[in-house]
């Protein structure tokens, strides 16, 4: 839950996955034209959503040879409930309670 929390705490990474769920898969740079930020900055983002299981990415070959980064929000829920959050809080490394 932390992970997923912290990943979508930029918005930036809010703009991706809207895009990614509006619009199904695309690959790296024609997703970074259409939410006009780089393609550098686009990878860094991709990358904290995809380690905090958001989203995933499938790399394919164009009929012309170019490898292509393909990503697409992946389906996910997060509760913040009372509860669940009680339980997210038992699994932290630095839990005093444990």
């Amino acid at each position: 839950m932390l992970a997923a929390l912290s990943a979508l705490s930029n918005p930036h990474r809010l703009r991706v996955v809207a895009a990614l769920a509006a619009g199904g898969r695309n690959y790296v740079s024609q997703l970074a034209r259409e939410l006009n930020i780089s393609r550098p900055l686009l990878h860094l983002h991709l990358q904290k959503l995809e380690e905090a299981g958001l989203v995933t990415s499938q790399l394919e070959l164009s009929e012309d040879g170019k490898a292509l980064n393909f990503f697409e929000a992946a389906p996910f829920a997060i509760d913040l409930s009372p509860a669940a959050i009680a339980d997210a809080v038992k699994t932290l490394t630095n839990n005093p309670e444990k």
